[in-house]
């Protein structure tokens, strides 16, 4: 790249902005659908933060028609990667339907095909294997061996949306204009030391889980190793991949409550646990001395999404900007405050959550029972 080119890519005059990236989620805790409109509007209202090299979109409830059936959106970098992969689906799923993605001509790097299918397990699966295992098996298989097939989300009635371009651009690409869900987490790139390509743009997904960064991690290789250990495979080439397979591992595969999660992924320092009360002290050295290789080391702020609930979270420092607020039934999170000001100039409440508290809001009336859960978790 020579300095003219990154001149055009980067207003900064250099490729290397630590500053970069935005994030922003919105979520109707009632459960109320919405349209693209607000979400796009405010995370290009943090233009500045990304170049060009990336942007996304998670969405939940956008299918209410095939609710009961994993959505998988896959890339394809090449026919044969295709060919490989509906030979893989068609052995391990009932397929309901498939098709190729709605998209239209816009500001984006040379799109791949991208294909929706929705499909169902077959009955026949390893005794002791869940469902959800099962599916993540067939993703890791698509994803590391078809050679240029991804698949880039595989949730229930949600889905990721995501290439090279502002996030904006993306948004045109995808006809988003045409989705409506009740839960939007967005992303505008500004890679550093990993490339800007469509499989390393934001969201991560698996499953229904999904998660945008700001930062960058430089424990990845560690992460990476430990992850690898309970049969994910990282092919993203970024190190935010990680930290999706990280919150399905505690959160999903564990029972693990988001505070204790948090407490793993932004562990406290330990001269901070060598000064807190006995109980809790002893709590968080167990969590550091079994989870040690999951401690994301490094500047982050992440918006981590599921169905029913939105987590924002920061490392313990706070090396990089989160702001919340909400506004009746709507809770924002974002890289800064004037994105949720232009969608919602009125809020309720604002605040700057703490590094490495995490702001958890849910669904109003999953809220009882998430709570319950954790609590008994917690015993």
């Amino acid at each position: 790249m020579n300095k003219q080119d990154r001149k055009i890519i980067s207003p900064f005059g250099d490729d290397k902005d630590f500053s970069g990236c935005a994030l922003f989620g919105m979520m109707n805790t009632s459960g109320k659908r919405f349209g693209s409109k607000d979400p796009v509007r405010a995370i290009t209202n943090m233009h500045d933060r990304g170049n060009g090299l990336g942007g996304g979109f998670a969405v939940y409830g956008i299918y209410p028609e095939f609710k009961e059936y994993y959505a998988f959106h896959v890339m394809y970098l090449s026919k044969d990667a295709k060919e490989k992969t509906d030979h893989i689906l068609a052995s391990r799923f009932d397929i309901i339907y498939d098709e190729e993605m709605q998209t239209k001509l816009a500001n984006v790097r040379d799109p791949p095909v991208v294909w929706r299918y929705f499909v169902q397990p077959k009955k026949h699966r390893p005794e002791n294997q869940t469902e959800e295992d099962y599916v993540i098996d067939a993703i890791m298989h698509i994803n590391s061996e078809t050679g240029k097939a991804f698949v880039f989300s595989s949730g229930k009635d949600m889905g990721v949306f995501k290439g090279v371009g502002f996030p904006e651009d993306v948004a045109e690409f995808f006809c988003l204009e045409d989705y409506q869900g009740y839960l939007w987490s967005c992303h505008s790139r500004f890679p550093t030391n990993t490339p800007g390509w469509w499989g390393g743009a934001h969201p991560f997904s698996i499953l229904d889980w999904t998660v945008v960064h700001n930062g960058e991690l430089s424990s990845y290789g560690i992460n990476r190793r430990y992850i690898e250990m309970f049969g994910y495979k990282c092919t993203m080439q970024t190190d935010t991949e990680v930290l999706a397979y990280a919150v399905d591992l505690l959160m999903r595969r564990q029972h693990l409550p988001i505070d204790l999660v948090a407490q793993i992924l932004a562990a406290p320092l330990w001269s901070e646990i060598d000064r807190m009360e006995p109980k809790q002290a002893q709590l968080l050295r167990t969590l550091r001395q079994t989870y040690g290789s999951l401690l994301m080391n490094g500047p982050f702020s992440i918006i981590i999404a599921h169905h029913g609930e939105m987590i924002g979270l920061t490392d313990r420092i706070k090396l990089r900007p989160m702001v919340a607020g909400t506004n009746g039934d709507y809770t924002y999170l974002s890289s800064e405050e004037s994105a949720m000001r232009l969608v919602s100039p009125n809020l309720d409440k604002f605040w700057c959550p703490r590094g490495g508290e995490p702001v958890v809001t849910r669904l109003k009336n999953s809220y009882r029972a998430a709570e319950m859960l954790a609590g008994g978790l917690m015993k």
